[in-house]
């Protein structure tokens, strides 16, 4: 018998790894573990994990269909593992690459177990088109500015066959399992009131997307991210969608996501370090006051507050907006980015690693690529240009212009002067 590991691709069409162990030869046992290391940090009703049991709970319904089951655990991965090879005769264990710090220290854990009973692991790449050091420059080191890196990753696209993988044909190669499937409850969380909205890759929305992307109150980003985050989606079927497309504005935005893993896997240390190391020199003011506020949305600049509110509210925030509120408090509060970084991983339905931090850097000026650090955005400036007439920020401030908004808690001039001083100070 074999296992497939399901992990960041909770789907059945077009996964590599499980097409690859169901063409094996072997019968498969098809595994997934809410891993209590992740598990204990989360809140009892986050969203992310009720979009996850979703998920597999959609798989789960297919399968019984066809007369096999998902074997869902909640345990250590260590542990899971060396209970099964016990039981069972497990010739290969098959699953995807995953490419952040805890994932590779976690598989280098489970290769010892699968070595110790003669169990062979195999790893595909299935998340990303290009990954860890494929798109690299001449010399075979990274690309550490965006562009060129896009340009190389586009060149080569041209030049790859794309594979698909069918594994939804091959579904009777599966073995059922006795384990029942948990309830949410069981693993000790409940039904998040917050929900994963469907995404949007309509042609319109693809071809349109360079005029639209930028103004909120539009809606009309794709809400792709968490499909992708998890897996629910093919990343293959997304980029052929896009690439259909002589307009590359959306194709770009998923090669961003590509350029921030190929990053966090080379450095991994920016995880919480700057990639440019000057920038840990920057006297950060911690004031958990000023980052209440801005937590709460409640800053007296009403662009940031409304995308404080939505992120709060539904764990989406406008990626335009993402960019605001970020400089606000890494520039205007001089707040680690951080603290900004942490409160976005709780919160964000797309809550990536790799592009939460290199977009947090970008924001800090302390990262790949990043806006020079006497980039710092006018909130106001940007209200105006991008929500002109104020439908976005009355959607999610009906306040604004009441006696009830606050004022707001810093001066943008005064702001401005202040952090260009500690910025110089702590580069100089």
């Amino acid at each position: 018998m074999n296992v497939f590991w399901f992990r960041r691709d909770l789907r059945l069409d077009d996964n590599r790894g499980l097409y690859e162990a169901l063409r094996s030869g072997c019968k498969v046992l098809p595994v997934f573990i809410f891993d209590q290391n992740i598990l204990s940090d989360l809140p009892v009703d986050d969203a992310r994990l009720s979009f996850i049991h979703s998920l597999l709970e959609q798989m789960n319904d297919k399968l019984k269909a066809s007369g096999t089951s998902l074997a869902v655990f909640h345990d250590d991965p260590d542990a899971v593992f060396e209970d099964l090879a016990k039981k069972h005769k497990i010739d290969t264990v098959f699953t995807n690459h995953d490419y952040e710090p805890y994932a590779r220290k976690r598989d280098k854990a489970v290769y010892q177990i699968f070595k110790k009973h003669g169990i062979a692991f195999k790893t595909f790449k299935d998340q990303v088109i290009f990954e860890k050091a494929e798109i690299a420059k001449d010399d075979g080191s990274p690309y550490v500015v965006y562009t060129p890196y896009a340009n190389k990753w586009l060149e080569t696209f041209r030049k790859t066959e794309l594979m698909h993988y069918p594994s939804e044909n091959h579904l009777n190669h599966l073995v059922a399992h006795s384990k029942g499937f948990p309830s949410l409850e069981k693993i000790g969380f409940r039904k998040s009131e917050i929900s994963v909205p469907d995404y949007n890759v309509s042609k319109s929305l693809i071809h349109n997307y360079e005029e639209t992307r930028n103004f909120p109150a539009l809606d009309k980003t794709s809400k792709l991210s968490p499909h992708l985050r998890f897996g629910a989606v093919s990343v293959r079927k997304m980029v052929v969608r896009a690439n259909q497309d002589a307009n590359t504005t959306f194709l770009k935005e998923l090669i961003w996501r590509e350029f921030f893993m190929q990053i966090l896997w080379h450095f991994p240390h920016t995880v919480n370090k700057s990639f440019r190391p000057k920038y840990d020199n920057i006297k950060w003011s911690y004031s958990d006051a000023n980052f209440k506020k801005w937590c709460d949305g409640k800053t007296g600049y009403p662009i940031v507050d409304a995308g404080m509110r939505e992120l709060n509210q539904t764990g989406h925030m406008h990626n335009r907006v993402r960019m605001i509120v970020a400089s606000f408090l890494c520039k205007h509060l001089l707040i680690d980015w951080r603290w900004g970084e942490a409160y976005f991983a709780e919160k964000l339905l797309d809550y990536e690693q790799s592009s939460n931090v290199g977009n947090w850097q970008w924001a800090a000026g302390s990262g790949v690529d990043a806006a020079p650090y006497f980039r710092i955005f006018n909130p106001a400036e940007q209200a105006k240009k991008f929500d002109k007439d104020g439908k976005y920020v009355k959607k999610w401030v009906p306040e604004v212009d009441t006696n009830s908004y606050p004022e707001p808690m810093i001066d943008h001039k005064e702001a401005r002067e202040r952090c260009l001083k500690v910025f110089k100070e702590a580069l100089a």
